[in-house]
This record gives C-alpha cells, sequence and structure tokens, in this order.
C-alpha cells in the first residue's frame, strides 16, 4: 500500500492506453494494455541489440527488465517521442509522456549485511542521463512512502476496509489510529503514529534517527504488539 498500490487510484486515467508497468501488477490495478521494455525489445530487437530473447520470454515476456541501460533507452524514447517510440521526435511540447515513480527509497533492507538501492536511486540515476542528453530533467510525478498522495490513498483504503469489516470507519480527528512501521518522516507529516524498527535501513549503531519516531522497537513483530496493546488501552 506504501508503494505502488496507489496506481489503483489512477487506472482509470490510463486503462485503455499502453504502460510501460509490470503487466500482473498493472493489470491488476485495472491497465488494459500493459507493455514491458522486452515487449518493446520483441518489437523491435534494434532497440536493445546486446540481449537475444530466450524462448520463454519470446512466449510470455512476464519477466523483469534487462538492465538499467535498457530501461534508460526505452524510456526516453518513449518520452522523446510522446509514446510512439518509432518516429522522429516532434519538436513541440503537446502530449507529454506522464512519468510516475512508485518508492522515493534510495535505499532497502534486504539479507545483504548492508542496504540495497532501491527505485529512488534509479529515478536519480535516469534522471542524470535525462538531464546530460536533454539539458533538464524529466517532470514526474512521485507516489510511495513518505509522499502525501500516498498516506491519503492508505487512509482511503483502510476506511473502506473497515466499513467493510464492520459497517463503520474508523478514526478521529483527537486520537491517532493509524501506524506506520518503518517510515518515520511519512508517518509523522501525516499526523500517524511511527514504529521504528532495527531490522530495516535504519541502524542504532550509526547514531539518532534523523527523525523522531512515537517508538521505537527492535522488529517489525514488536511493532505490531505495541500498537494493539496501545489501542487495547485507548479503546478501553
Amino acid at each position: 500500500m506504501s508503494t505502488h498500490t496507489i496506481l489503483k487510484s489512477v487506472a482509470h486515467k490510463y486503462a485503455n492506453k499502453p504502460r510501460d508497468v509490470l503487466r500482473k501488477v498493472a493489470e491488476s490495478y485495472g491497465f488494459k494494455h500493459v507493455y514491458t521494455t522486452l515487449d518493446v525489445k520483441a518489437w523491435n530487437p534494434d532497440v536493445w541489440p546486446f540481449h537475444d530473447l530466450t524462448s520463454e520470454e519470446k512466449a510470455s515476456f512476464k519477466v523483469r527488465p534487462l538492465s538499467f541501460c535498457h530501461i534508460t533507452n526505452v524510456m526516453i524514447d518513449v518520452i522523446l517521442s510522446r509514446g510512439i517510440i518509432d518516429r522522429p521526435h516532434p519538436s513541440d511540447s503537446s502530449s507529454p509522456v506522464e512519468l510516475v515513480f512508485c518508492n522515493p527509497d534510495l535505499q532497502w533492507r534486504s539479507e545483504f549485511p548492508r542496504p540495497r538501492l532501491g527505485q529512488g536511486a534509479f529515478r536519480e540515476a535516469f534522471q542524470a542521463v535525462f538531464k546530460a542528453l536533454t539539458g533538464a530533467p524529466y517532470p514526474h510525478v512521485q507516489y510511495g512512502k513518505p509522499t502525501t498522495a500516498t498516506y491519503d490513498f492508505a487512509e482511503k483504503m483502510l476506511h473502506t476496509r473497515m466499513k467493510e469489516l464492520h459497517g463503520a470507519s474508523v478514526g478521529s480527528d483527537s486520537q491517532p489510529i493509524f501506524y506506520m512501521v518503518g517510515d518515520i518522516a511519512g508517518a509523522n507529516a501525516a499526523g500517524w503514529s511511527s514504529i521504528l524498527v532495527h531490522t530495516g535501513v535504519y541502524d542504532p549503531a550509526d547514531g539518532p534517527p534523523t527523525h523522531k519516531p512515537t517508538h521505537e522497537v527492535d522488529n517489525v513483530e514488536a511493532a505490531v504488539r505495541w500498537a494493539i496493546a496501545r489501542e487495547a488501552t485507548r479503546v478501553a
């Protein structure tokens, strides 16, 4: 819910337009015509000549895109051509392609000892290349935590789910009842209760956190238990 699920709220804008996003996820959100960068290569292999499609890729194209250079090349082709990548680039600025990124995180935590680069790193790299080619970064829409749009969407989804389960909405103006584990800056800005855990990017050995959480615990299980206990006390 805190990254690309918000695309459900804008699917009506693009449902019948081609989208270069992951096929199964996009289709589950309501997009009708979904294409990946591998589809583009299958249409014209010269788009990225450094990879020959495997038989599996030719059959389904339901795999991850190839590389940063491949993805970036196709994105730039789509943007500069206004969506028809084999035509000359139009000189006017009409009908620009809308560029959406779903997670601004530069890093995320995996089983590797140090944090790994996230989609925010790809955004920075892509914009650097686009600026080097054109003189300016490309305008984009940013979703995902800690953006306001993402928290507004999450609250709407939670209200809807509570109505489905209990026939009533949730929340009040005086008492926060939404909790976020991990995204302290976004939760604080949205008025949610924020819980910092030590199993993510933050490491207590690096010093105090940049943003002060409502509560701090070792892991996600402890965070959930604390939130449940707090709510039990609040509504008692």
